[in-house]
């Protein structure tokens, strides 16, 4: 019966065993399992797969056998213990459901790292973004305060200019010759802004007198407001060929124009932005008179100023004459002729001293250039002009504050060679197309009745001398014939 018994728990305990052994070949270590895909799940790196560890070996389990217990009288078992609690039992996760698990691992882990990706790929994008923005912002800024200084005339040169507006000129017009004579920075800026006024612009023709620190409003309304002009008092000016500059000066005064120094300052001063001043000789001799300077720039015509005038007005009107008259033409024979612009105008005023008229100027003018060019000459480059003489003498001298005897004779032509340090009086056009001209000749000399008004020209000084004596007697004679028709004008009284 013991036997029996024996035989009974053996059984008992290798059906356990075996059910031990079924379980841990079917679900090995699940703790370690689900600790091993949390951690995947939470690293960024790619999950790799790994093959399921080897089923633990059953190690031989040694179990004390225990009697049955017997019945007792009771109805319970003597002697017997208690069987062992039974273990709780593990749920079983199926292969398949573990391969899905591991796959949606996968996919989480790759779909988090693509959103960084994605995140990081953003920034650069918005740092060019936001400096291409303020970038921006910085040039318009610079661009509407660039816009509302020209405006206002802020920050810009104070000096009047002079433009001259043509019939039925329109904005468009007006704004580009504005912008050509740099009083504005932008046309379309001043287009714009005369689009916004209420009423309608109505340039005047005529000379106008502008700065580039007027802004826009003043400078409309001076081009378009008749009411000022008409208030001053017109005076019509005339300059005769040959005025010198302190002739012109004391006639202007004597009209009411300006005073006759402000004038001579201001128009031996310049800069006016006119182009024949760019021709100008920069490195002036040091044997020219200051004072008298721009000697020679003052065109001989009839000038409409108004009284008490800004005297840098008076200067302009005349400096843009002068500009007008000095066409590319005559600036291309110059040129040509190896002048400067100094030389020419200078060569000019002798001429027109020297000579009555247009013909007698192309003859005296190549016997001046026979001196200057033919050096083996009796002459020398002597020119031997009498008013260079006389403007030494009777104008230069008499305004120097220190007399200065190298001034004198450098302007005086008898006791120096070749052409004077400046002018010496504001030729007319024809005395300069004269010297342009360089009408070929063999003559040397020339002498001119200032009764008369006819000009004797030799080839040699011999004959020079025999004109000479006889334009003498030639005055002589009207002189006598003068003093005659007086005598007889005062009888008659």
């Amino acid at each position: 019966m013991a036997d029996n018994n024996n035989d009974v728990i053996n059984d008992i305990l290798n059906q356990l065993d075996n059910a031990k052994k079924q379980e841990a070949e079917i679900n090995p270590i699940p703790e370690k399992t689900e600790e091993k895909a949390e951690a995947v799940g939470s690293s960024e790196e790619p999950v790799r797969e790994e093959a399921p560890a080897p089923a633990p070996v059953p190690r031989p389990v040694h179990r004390q056998l225990e009697r049955r217990p017997r019945p007792s009288a009771e109805g319970g078992h003597e002697g017997a213990a208690a069987p062992p609690p039974a273990r709780a039992q593990r749920p079983r996760i199926n292969e398949s459901e573990h391969v899905r698990n591991s796959a949606a691992v996968k996919r989480n882990a790759a779909h988090h790292k693509k959103k960084k990706k994605k995140r990081r790929s953003r920034l650069p994008g918005v740092l060019i973004l936001t400096v291409f923005i303020f970038a921006v912002s910085i040039c318009l800024s610079l661009v509407i305060i660039a816009f509302g200084k020209d405006m206002f005339g802020i920050g810009k040169d104070d000096t009047t200019k002079m433009i001259i507006v043509p019939e039925n000129t329109n904005t468009e017009q007006i704004s580009q010759q504005l912008y050509d004579e740099g009083i504005i920075n932008s046309p379309k800026c001043f287009q714009l802004f005369s689009k916004f006024r209420k009423t309608p612009d109505v340039y005047l023709p005529g000379e106008h007198f502008v700065s580039p620190n007027m802004a826009y409003e003043t400078i409309i309304d001076t081009l378009t407001n008749e009411a000022e002009e008409e208030k001053k008092e017109s005076v019509n000016v005339t300059f005769r060929e040959g005025i010198t500059l302190y002739e012109a000066a004391d006639l202007l005064e004597q009209q009411g124009v300006c005073k006759a120094s402000d004038f001579m300052f201001y128009f031996n001063a310049g800069g006016y932005g006119n182009r024949f001043e760019d021709k100008l000789n920069k490195n002036t001799s040091t044997l020219r008179f200051a004072d008298t300077r721009m000697e020679g720039y003052l065109f001989p015509d009839t000038y409409t100023f108004t009284k008490e005038m800004d005297p840098e007005q008076v200067c302009q009107k005349i400096y843009y004459n002068f500009d007008k008259k000095l066409t590319d033409e005559r600036i291309k024979k110059m040129e040509n002729l190896h002048l400067s612009l100094d030389q020419l105008i200078t060569f000019a005023s002798i001429v027109q001293a020297e000579a009555p008229n247009r013909e007698d100027m192309n003859h005296v003018a190549s016997v001046f250039w026979n001196r200057l060019e033919h050096e083996d000459a009796e002459t020398v480059g002597m020119l031997q002009s009498d008013p260079t003489k006389n403007y030494a003498n009777y104008t230069i001298k008499p305004h120097m504050t220190v007399l200065n005897n190298d001034i004198v004779k450098a302007y005086d032509t008898y006791q120096s060679k070749g052409l004077p340090p400046g002018a010496i009086c504001n030729p007319g056009i024809d005395a300069i197309d004269a010297v342009l001209q360089k009408m070929q000749s063999d003559d040397y000399y020339f002498i001119a009745n200032i009764y008369t008004q006819k000009t004797y020209f030799s080839k040699t000084n011999d004959e020079h001398e025999q004109n000479k004596a006889i334009v003498k007697a030639d005055e002589a004679q009207y002189e006598a014939e003068q003093a005659q028709r007086e005598a007889e004008a005062a009888a008659n009284e």
